[in-house]
């Protein structure tokens, strides 16, 4: 199994870097935890143009996929990035409506593809991300899943720019099927969460080596070299993991480099609050971002241990 991308995959994460980079997310996040989405629809926009979130849509419907590697290339850098918005949730609504009737999907996925309408996807009992944002709600239920006709009131959240509602009950109800649709979810949430760990570990790596303490960098003490060298090995062996489950979209193994990808991610979250010392707790600060963010995507479309059991019941079904 090969496990490194293309040329063209990383030219692409190159172009999406350069677009996240020029856009200056991080007063894009700020503006969207007070409820101020004009300038992260923009952004949406300019991320659906690069094509984003076509590649879990299928041709048939105006998307350029079903390209799972492609969209754990760009969930990567969006995770990097901080970008806010129901991300992960506008791609699981657009595996379910795949495997709908011919009428709702030509009706609601061309949108989604194209970035017009951002969707939000919540189980029963449990919140919605951005259900305020969202203009497509799908509520998971008990007898299926439902076209919510609204939603409630936001939430606090411990990631500000996840911003919870809870759906309207009732609605149409979406004949499809959701095993796969949460396959890409947790595939999804892997690649951001890794794309998270990378930047709180570049922001921490340059933060220590111009950090001085006793007249030398923080960054030339063993102490702190070995947690950074822990956190960059939990990150390195979370990413094939990650780009192996994209290839095979079995669901042990996107279990797997879930588990790996935001345990890795939070782990170096712990480490970056450390080595940033008081700094690092303060909310005005651009790494509050990433930490709060790292937390949040730990129990995102499954719990640590749910994801761990899946993998341990999957393993005396392989066949090596």
């Amino acid at each position: 199994m090969r496990f490194l991308l293309d040329a063209e995959q990383r030219a692409f994460a190159a172009s999406l870097d350069a677009l996240l980079t020029a856009a200056g997310t991080p007063a894009v996040v700020r503006e969207w935890s007070r409820g101020d989405h004009a300038s992260g629809r923009a952004l949406w926009s300019r991320v659906a143009r690069a094509g984003v979130f076509a590649l879990a849509v299928p041709e048939a419907y105006e998307g350029l996929g079903p390209h799972p590697v492609e969209l754990a290339v760009a969930f990567v850098e969006l995770g990097r990035h901080a970008v806010p918005g129901p991300l992960v949730e506008t791609i699981t609504a657009a595996v379910l409506l795949s495997g709908a009737g011919p009428g709702i999907a030509e009706r609601l996925l061309p949108s989604l593809a194209s970035g017009g309408t951002m969707a939000t996807v919540a189980s029963e009992g449990a919140y919605a991300l951005d259900g305020d944002a969202a203009g497509l709600r799908l509520s998971w239920q008990p007898d299926g899943i439902r076209l919510s006709p609204g939603h409630g009131p936001v939430r606090p959240s411990l990631d500000p720019a996840r911003r919870l509602t809870p759906l309207t009950p009732g609605g149409d109800v979406v004949d499809t099927t959701t095993e796969q649709a949460l396959v890409w979810a947790r595939l999804a949430t892997a690649a951001q969460a890794l794309g998270v760990g990378l930047a709180l570990l570049d922001r921490t790596v340059a933060y220590v080596k111009q950090r001085s303490q006793f007249g030398v960098p923080v960054g030339s003490f063993q102490a702190v070299r070995h947690r950074l060298a822990d956190a960059k090995i939990a990150l390195e062996f979370a990413r094939p993991l990650v780009f192996g489950a994209a290839l095979t979209m079995r669901p042990a193994d996107v279990a797997a480099a879930k588990v790996a990808a935001c345990e890795a991610a939070y782990g170096t979250a712990r480490t970056a609050l450390q080595l940033h010392g008081a700094i690092g707790y303060t909310a005005e600060y651009d790494l509050s971002l990433w930490l709060t963010k790292a937390r949040a995507l730990r129990t995102a479309w499954g719990f640590p241990e749910e994801c761990r059991a899946l993998v341990v019941s999957a393993a005396g079904d392989r066949r090596w």
